[in-house]
């Protein structure tokens, strides 16, 4: 039915359709409203507009029988809209097995999707067509809402929960993959992140200000030049502080023992990126 409308956005998945079908269902159902409303309203204001002839002394009569058919009739009309999109949420909601099941996770600012396979993609989905999708959403941070306008496909991922959502694209193409959920204001930036993570793998007990250990201080590091064991320089870029956190035995500093564990295999290029933004913030 929608295909018959040229203006209407394309659609492209199985239950796409039957929504855009309910949806039209509800659009004819309240124009043919309004369209009786305004339509008696314009025959009275002409039929009594000021300086015709109609007559006005006749007696006011009563129409039960009219009113009470307009009211039931549209009673019944929204009824039924209500029990077919009772029943397709029902069906959109109550998620099949699917032929293939993908785990999505929203984080701040992308969606992380990993296929069974174990291929991974980043703010992308390549799937079959003609197969039935089967998606784990869950979220990292905040409340992520994950859309396809052409699918018709929406769903919010809940940080602490798992939701799922299934779907069967009926044509190839590329869509749009969004999150339509406004977070807000209140993300922690990058450089809060990575002070953080900084507490939370003990990095302070060594290189913080009040620390005991006899550790390079990290303020006013970023950009500088380190003296190494070696007698040679190095400039403290992100290739040296990423180094030294994985690979702390390879420039080791002049006056400081080699006593800095490696973190190779625990930290992440992500958590990385948030270190070394902390980092930097604190030669600012």
């Amino acid at each position: 039915m929608s295909e018959w409308v040229p203006f209407w956005p394309r659609t492209a998945a199985v239950g796409g359709v039957a929504v855009n079908h309910l949806y039209i269902a509800e659009l004819a159902l309240c124009t043919l409203i309004l369209a009786m409303v305004v339509g008696m309203m314009a025959t009275f204001c002409v039929r009594y507009r000021r300086g015709s002839a109609v007559s006005r002394a006749a007696p006011t009569q009563k129409s039960w029988g009219l009113e009470i058919g307009w009211t039931a009739g549209t009673l019944l009309a929204f009824l039924a809209l209500f029990v077919w999109g009772a029943a397709m949420f029902l069906w959109l909601y109550r998620t099949p097995p699917g032929d293939i099941e993908i785990f999505v996770v929203g984080k701040q600012w992308m969606w992380q999707v990993q296929h069974p396979g174990g291929q991974r993609e980043i703010d992308a989905l390549h799937v079959p067509a003609g197969k039935t999708i089967r998606l784990v959403l869950a979220s990292q941070d905040v409340i992520h809402s994950f859309f396809v306008p052409e699918f018709r496909l929406k769903r919010d991922a809940v940080p602490g929960t798992y939701q799922t959502v299934w779907f069967e694209a009926d044509r190839t193409g590329q869509y749009r993959l969004e999150c339509s959920e406004f977070c807000g204001t209140e993300h922690e930036s990058l450089v809060a992140e990575g002070e953080a993570l900084f507490r939370s793998y003990g990095c302070s007990g060594c290189h913080g200000a009040g620390s005991t250990v006899h550790a390079p201080a990290l303020a006013g590091l970023y950009g500088r030049l380190v003296q190494l064991q070696d007698g040679s320089e190095v400039r403290a870029d992100p290739r040296y502080i990423r180094d030294s956190i994985l690979l702390p035995n390879k420039e080791i500093a002049a006056g400081y023992p080699p006593v800095m564990p490696s973190y190779a295999g625990q930290i992440g290029e992500g958590e990385m990126l948030k270190l070394l933004a902390y980092i930097q913030s604190l030669s600012r």
